[in-house]
């Protein structure tokens, strides 16, 4: 039989033969239709995104100048020797806040 010649290398070498390879889980499975129309689905357009975000970063930096316009001019107001109000406070770490939101987003 087809075993015979099998079992005799096994046995002759005491090395069996390498498993068959499995396919991954993660592969696409080619019975599965690419799309609703039979078309593969498109990536989102990379240029799209970057303007989108582009415009999202200009419309915070330009919304952090006036924050800190605003700030300035609050601070300009107060004594020198007072202490800092808690609007200030709270605007500052709004100010901050916004920084950070604006680090994030040019970083990507």
């Amino acid at each position: 039989m087809a075993l015979e010649p099998l079992l005799s290398a096994i046995q002759s070498n005491g090395v069996r033969p390498p498993p068959p390879p499995r396919p991954s889980p993660n592969a696409p499975n080619p019975n599965v239709p690419a799309g609703i129309d039979g078309e593969i689905a498109k990536a989102p357009d990379q240029r799209a995104i970057a303007r989108a975000n582009q415009q999202e970063l200009k419309a915070d930096v330009s919304k952090l100048y006036e924050m800190v316009s605003e700030l300035k001019e609050q601070i300009e107001k107060t004594d020198a020797s007072s202490m800092l109000s808690i609007p200030i406070v709270k605007k500052a770490q709004q100010i901050e806040s916004l920084a950070k939101q604006i680090k994030n987003l040019a970083k990507g």
